[in-house]
């Protein structure tokens, strides 16, 4: 019995995460074709099973390669400052595309580099590095780090400043650290490395 009650527990953690995403994909096709599919069902005159999908899967291909050049870049920059002056878009549309564009490659200042860094009051924190920014005080300056601390998931969160020396670079990919949030810790490996530091004893010991 404790064979077959181990085996269904590790089978049940394998299995419902993929029922999940079976259907969640699923319900994004529907959602989709639901959507898109009549409308070309009359262009073409009969129901054509998964056009919808491939449609807005060409149209996503399509904004991108407009986006990838400078005119489109122009174009759509335009396009946005005007929608941007709707004040219920605004609204919507900025958090929105702040937190996506956040986890783009093509984006300078999005999460590009897993942070930890040690708070007085709430002990270690993993978090993302959002901003580098200075601080000028008179004649001195002090270079600060803006890091992101997710509070619940990914879609809230801290905003937390802290000096710059103080922060330090686990060797975690930002893809490494969401499903760590995601899971609540429980994807955090056994262990992992500061590199600075490593190599700052390295360099110590000879």
């Amino acid at each position: 019995m404790q064979w077959l009650r181990r085996r269904f527990i590790a089978g049940f953690f394998v299995t419902v995460p993929l029922v999940i995403s079976v259907a969640a994909l699923i319900w994004i096709f529907q959602v989709v074709d639901g959507l898109l599919g009549p409308v070309f069902a009359r262009a073409l005159g009969r129901d054509v099973p998964g056009v919808g999908i491939l449609a807005t899967a060409a149209g996503i291909l399509a904004v991108g390669a407009i986006a990838s050049n400078v005119f489109g870049k122009r174009v759509l920059q335009r396009g946005e400052s005007y929608l941007a002056k709707v004040p219920v878009f605004r609204t919507i549309y900025a958090p929105v595309k702040q937190l996506i564009v956040a986890f783009s490659p093509d984006n300078e200042f999005g999460f590009k580099r897993v942070v930890l860094v040690e708070d007085p009051r709430r002990g270690w924190l993993l978090g993302f590095l959002t901003r580098e920014f200075v601080l000028e005080r008179g004649h001195d300056s002090l270079s600060l780090v803006a890091v992101y601390v997710p509070t619940n998931h990914l879609y809230l969160g801290d905003v937390l400043i802290f000096p710059q020396r103080d922060v330090r670079f686990p060797d975690l990919t930002v893809e490494q650290a969401i499903r760590v949030f995601l899971t609540g810790g429980m994807a955090l490996p056994g262990r992992i490395t500061d590199p600075v530091s490593a190599a700052r004893s390295v360099g110590d010991q000879g």
